[in-house]
Formats: structure tokens, C-alpha cells, sequence
């Protein structure tokens, strides 16, 4: 009896102990929400023709938010002032203020893309689009293609598609001054996009990468594409579209009398020939230097002897590039001088083709080779082959160099001399070279047509250029002394053989050169080498 009452007393026990436990425990809330809200009704309808109200209302069953509304919002055609769209907290009701006189027998479209939310677990209602038509149907055509960067591997920036109808008042100048008739984005990341709720026409066809939303292009700072011929619709073709920045038009900009010797010319587009030839009077003995600016457009302009500012406050020059002229004035100021400065603009590591450079900031005239010391870490002395590039007023000293050597390099009194007899103070600088062990080395091979000649080029992931081949004819390329990195590989057609890659022009509906990317990024390991085959299409 007593063995049975004990038993009776520990399920007693059990039972309670499970009881608490499941106490102690917290509900779970159940299963998350993923459904996207639901439309309950639309005022006035979607698709609605003979639209004559200036409010929408989109009621949904539960309560939503907006998010990223303006990055997501396309309105085609665009208006001319912004819509008032709510809420701006939370509401069941999606409300849209139009503010502008919309054009007769015109279907527009409104799309939210994924800016639509319910306001609990931020799950979108994905690419809602209100259409309605101020005519007596809604247009329904549609236009698709594809959009890519000229030069880079993927598109930096998001760009929109614009087509413009042609009318008998359109002319090119539209895409600088007015808005698209229809626009429209790329929805996700396969660059493809789409024009829905089209009518029949004419219309030219532009993709814009913006850096200020406007829907028109600016030169200065936006990327443009376009199909140079006029696009009809209805059309069954995909339109491919090739975005780019174009090489601005050459043009001289304002000079400065920068210090007691130095003048500054900027200027804009290609200013390789660009050359300043004095029109004021000036002294018999007056010499000059020109110096182009790598890193700016920018033509500095050396003289002796100095103005005398109280004497001549205005100088005159005449700008000529090829047979253009243009007329400089340039306000004298009593400016001290410049002394001369030497600097370095080489890397603390140098490959065994990299020859070490300096930089003036004054025109270098006359270097003594006699004053340089080349000394490697085992005290061997080196004499170097030195060069001068005038044009960019840089030196340089070529030798051949060890690996896993360290290097100093110094310039005694006098090494170098300056277009005004300055001479350099003693200078010094240090840098190696590291084992060849630590490079990799790339083999390439070209199979398939290709239109030669080619720029072949071996570019970053900032597609920063490493190395660089010109081919006239199908031939094995070696790229060596890679640091190991990952790498794109691309090829340019250089059809007009000048070495670069040429962008395009607008108004000369003029397509930049064609770049063709190697379909993978390529990693290049220390002490390896690589062998790729980059088969080109047809």
C-alpha cells in the first residue's frame, strides 16, 4: 500500500514539474506575416480612359507605408511638377495629387516599383502600376531592350530610358532641353527594360545615366546611349543601347597669372596641341615654356623675364589649336616666384620594367647625369640612362634593376637645372623591388574573329588599367610582374589605330569604339601563371 502511495505521489510530482515548465514558456506570436497587402479598391479605376479628376486613391486591407519612393516612383510621361503622393506615415489609403494640366488623349502610367509596403513586416507590393488614359483608350504598344556601359564590365548607376516622339517641331536638341514622352528603368539587375502603354510613332530612343535627375542630358556629368536611327512602333526588334560619357567639345576656358612667372590655361575637350602665342608687346628677350597638366586640363605657361605690372596690368594671347583661335586676356598681379621643387612620383616598389621619375614644378631645362647616384642595398653603383619628357616636364632614370633589392637615389647640387638657373639642394629617395616569386604572369589567347586592330588591356576591379597590348593581327599576349589580384580582361576595336579607346557623340550620332569583356573575373596568384583563351564571337 505504502509502495503504491509513493508511486501515486511522484506522477503527482511529474505532472506539476511539466506544468510549470510550460508556465514559464512565452507564445511565439504565431507564423510571420509574407503576404504583400491587397487592393480593395481603386478611385477612379485603373485603366480608367476619359480621366478628367486631379486625385487617385488606392485602397488597400491593410495599413502601408512608402519606402524609397522617389527612387522607385516612374511617372511617363513625366510631369512637368511632381505629384503630391501619401502617406507619408501610415495608412490603408495610397493617395496621388496630381498638380500638373495633363495632355488631351494621353495615356499615363504610374509606377511604384517596390516603394509600395504594408507597415508590419515591410512586405512590398511589387511594381503596382496605375494607367489611365485622358483620351478615349489606352495605348497599349510596348518597346524592349537592353542597356550596358561602353567601358565598364556592369553598370555603375541606375539609368533611365527615355523616347522622344518625332514630331515636325523635334530636333536633336530635345534631349538638352525638354522632357521625354515616355520613360522607364531597368527593373532588375539583367539590364533589361521594357516601355509599356505606347502609341504608334516615330520616336528616338536614349538611355540616360544622370547625376542630377532631370530627364535631360548634361554633358558635363551624364553618361548617354542611343539607337541613331529614328524607332518605329509597334517594333518586334530588342533595342541594345551602349551607355557612355562623351569627350567634351574642345573649348578654352579663363587664364590666371598664377605667380611671378606662371600663367594657367584651362580649357576643356582634347588640348594636346593647345599653344599660347603672345599678342601685347613684350620684350625682345621674352622666352617662354609650355607644360601640359597630366591629372587636369590645364596648359601652364612658363616666361622670363618677369612683367612689370605697373606698366602692363593686361596681357593679350592668342589660343590656337589647329585653325582655331581664340582670344586670351589675362589680368597681370605683382606675384612672388616659385623656387624650384623636386618630387618623386614613382612607387616605393618598382617592377623591373618601371623606370624611377621625378617631377618639377618649375620647367626642368638641363639634367647632369654626372650629379645622380644610383646605389643598391650591396653598395653596387649604378649609372642610369636619363631622359626628359619636356611636355609634362618629367624626368626619367632607366637601369636595369635586381628583385628583392632595395635602391637609394640621389641628386647632388646642380643635378638638376630649371628654366631660371634654379638648381636642386641635395635630395634623396628610397625604393625596392620585391621577388619575382611574388608576381604572377598571364598567357592570352585570341581565337574566333575579331576586327583588328585591338587594345587588349588587363584592368582592376576599380578598372584602373595594369597593363596594356596593341595587336594589329591575331598574336599570343604575355602580361608579367602581376601583383595578385583579381582582374577583368577587355578588348577594345581601335578602328581608327590610335592607341585608346574613343568615346562617342550625340549630335554626330557617333558610337564610342566597341569594348568586348573577358565573360569572368580572372585571380592571378603569386608565382603562378595563367593561361586563359578568350573566345570572340563571330
Amino acid at each position: 500500500m505504502k509502495i503504491r502511495l509513493y508511486h501515486l505521489l511522484a506522477v503527482l510530482a511529474m505532472i506539476l514539474a511539466f506544468s510549470n515548465c510550460a508556465k514559464r514558456g512565452s507564445p511565439d506570436g504565431g507564423p510571420r506575416d509574407s503576404i504583400a497587402p491587397v487592393i480593395l479598391k481603386t478611385s477612379p479605376e485603373n485603366y480608367t480612359i476619359y480621366f478628367d479628376t486631379d486625385e487617385i486613391r488606392v485602397t488597400f486591407d491593410e495599413f502601408i507605408r512608402l519606402e524609397d519612393l522617389q527612387q522607385n516612383l516612374i511617372i511617363s510621361p513625366p510631369l512637368e511638377y511632381q505629384p503630391e503622393i501619401s502617406p507619408f506615415n501610415t495608412s490603408k489609403t495610397l493617395k496621388v495629387k496630381i498638380n500638373d494640366t495633363l495632355k488631351e488623349n494621353t495615356t499615363y502610367s504610374i509606377n511604384f516599383g517596390q516603394s509600395i509596403v504594408d507597415n508590419n513586416e515591410g512586405n512590398p507590393y511589387l511594381y503596382y502600376k496605375y494607367v489611365f488614359s485622358t483620351g478615349s483608350y489606352i495605348d497599349s504598344l510596348t518597346l524592349s531592350g537592353t542597356v550596358r556601359d561602353a567601358l565598364l564590365s556592369e553598370l555603375a548607376a541606375q539609368p533611365t530610358l527615355m523616347l522622344y516622339e518625332v514630331t515636325e517641331e523635334f530636333t536633336d536638341s530635345v534631349v538638352y532641353l525638354e522632357k521625354p514622352t515616355y520613360i522607364t528603368t531597368l527593373r532588375d539587375t539583367t539590364n533589361l527594360f521594357e516601355f509599356t502603354n505606347l502609341k504608334e510613332g516615330r520616336y528616338l530612343l536614349v538611355a540616360l545615366q544622370e547625376e542630377q535627375s532631370n530627364y535631360t542630358f548634361q554633358p558635363d556629368t551624364d553618361k548617354i546611349g542611343f539607337i541613331p536611327q529614328m524607332v518605329n512602333v509597334p517594333s518586334d526588334s530588342l533595342f541594345d543601347l551602349v551607355l557612355f560619357k562623351e569627350e567634351l567639345d574642345y573649348e578654352v576656358g579663363r587664364a590666371r597669372h598664377v605667380s611671378k612667372y606662371h600663367l594657367q590655361l584651362g580649357f576643356q575637350g582634347d588640348g594636346s596641341d593647345l599653344y599660347l602665342e603672345p599678342m601685347s608687346e613684350l620684350p625682345d628677350d621674352f622666352e617662354f615654356k609650355r607644360i601640359r597638366n597630366r591629372e587636369y586640363d590645364t596648359i601652364q605657361y612658363w616666361f622670363k623675364p618677369a612683367i612689370d605690372v605697373e606698366q602692363q596690368d593686361t596681357l593679350y594671347f592668342m589660343a590656337r589649336k589647329g585653325e582655331r583661335s581664340d582670344s586670351i586676356i589675362v589680368r597681370t598681379r605683382d606675384l612672388y616666384a616659385d623656387s624650384l621643387v623636386v618630387n618623386s612620383i614613382s612607387n616605393r616598389t618598382l617592377i623591373p620594367r618601371d623606370s624611377f621619375k621625378i617631377r618639377a614644378n618649375t620647367p626642368i631645362v638641363d639634367l647632369n647625369p654626372d650629379l645622380m647616384e644610383i646605389m643598391a642595398q650591396d653598395s653596387t653603383m649604378i649609372v642610369p640612362e636619363v631622359t626628359l619628357n619636356e611636355e609634362f616636364n618629367e624626368a626619367s632614370l632607366v637601369f636595369d634593376k635586381a628583385d628583392e633589392t632595395a635602391y637609394r637615389v640621389r641628386f647632388y647640387p646642380g643635378a638638376i637645372t630649371d628654366f631660371y638657373g634654379e638648381t636642386n639642394d641635395t635630395l634623396q629617395y628610397n625604393f625596392r623591388t620585391i621577388a619575382l616569386s611574388d608576381y604572377g604572369t598571364l598567357d592570352l589567347n585570341l581565337v574566333g574573329q575579331a576586327n583588328y586592330p585591338l587594345v587588349v588591356q588587363l584592368v582592376d576591379e576599380s578598372y584602373r588599367v595594369v597593363r596594356e597590348a596593341r595587336l594589329q593581327s591575331q598574336e599570343p599576349i604575355n602580361f608579367d610582374y602581376i601583383l595578385p589580384a583579381k582582374y577583368y580582361i577587355r578588348l577594345i576595336e581601335d578602328s581608327n589605330d590610335n592607341g585608346r579607346w574613343d568615346s562617342g557623340n550625340f549630335l554626330k550620332r557617333l558610337l564610342p569604339e566597341k569594348v568586348i569583356y573577358y565573360p569572368e573575373l580572372i585571380e592571378v596568384r603569386a608565382n603562378w601563371s595563367l593561361n586563359e583563351t578568350f573566345i570572340l564571337g563571330d
